[in-house]
């Protein structure tokens, strides 16, 4: 009844009721463990259940800057389809690629004031890192839903204009453990009256990405006082 009543709305042009959804991403850390209270960087997004109410999912174009060896942001979460540049900021070369899970890319060596995109084409977490500088990284969460959101330093969050109904709930941060995962992805059920998530936490596995290999799978070279400065 709830689909019919729906689809008869859109038939006279009514928009669907939407509401704010809101919630708390909790990292649990052990006591004296790097990160102290910082909850940032969780991506929580929303995906309806069922064929009929699929959301109409908009790629859009985001940016990813290189800056003092920095990625900035360093995780980013965009709908699939969305194109995200990599400009160079740096005063020497970088070099952008993704070998592990998500998109597989390799951007090549390009210059300082260079400017290199990547589309993002199916929904799946890449986690980016430089074949140069390997202390370098960033991740890019692609998601098949406009509902989603990334938290702040207090774990908190506000996904907007989310019409009621039935989703499910989906929670990645690169420091959850692995026993984390099935508590992550749950049922919710989305209405004017119940709009704040119940609380959620994650157990901290203790590091952020774990060390890789270049874009050929092998070790980083140690840098020498030798090495050109492009580098």
């Amino acid at each position: 009844m709830r689909t019919v009543a729906l689809l008869f709305a859109i038939a006279l042009g009514i928009e669907a009721q939407t509401v704010s959804v809101t919630g708390q991403v909790a990292i649990v850390r052990k006591q004296g463990a790097a990160g102290g209270a910082d909850s940032a960087n969780a991506v929580v997004w929303l995906t309806p259940f069922g064929s009929a109410s699929a959301p109409l999912v908009k790629p859009g174009t985001f940016e990813i800057l290189q800056k003092k060896k920095h990625f900035l942001p360093h995780v980013l979460v965009a709908p699939i389809g969305s194109t995200v540049s990599f400009p160079n900021l740096d005063p020497f070369f970088h070099n952008v690629f993704s070998m592990f899970e998500g998109k597989r890319f390799d951007l090549g060596l390009y210059e300082s004031g260079a400017t290199a995109r990547v589309k993002f084409d199916r929904a799946g977490i890449s986690y980016i890192f430089c074949n140069i500088h390997p202390e370098m990284s960033a991740v890019v969460v692609a998601v098949n839903t406009p509902y989603y959101a990334v938290t702040n330093k207090a774990g908190q969050f506000a996904i907007a204009d989310v019409p009621a109904g039935r989703y499910m709930l989906a929670v990645w941060h690169e420091r959850a453990t692995a026993k984390a995962a099935p508590a992550t992805i749950r049922e919710v059920t989305i209405s004017p009256e119940a709009t704040a998530l119940p609380k959620i936490e994650l157990i901290d596995a203790g590091h952020l990405i774990l060390p890789h290999k270049n874009k050929y799978g092998q070790d980083y070279e140690v840098p020498s006082r030798s090495e050109p400065v492009y580098k």
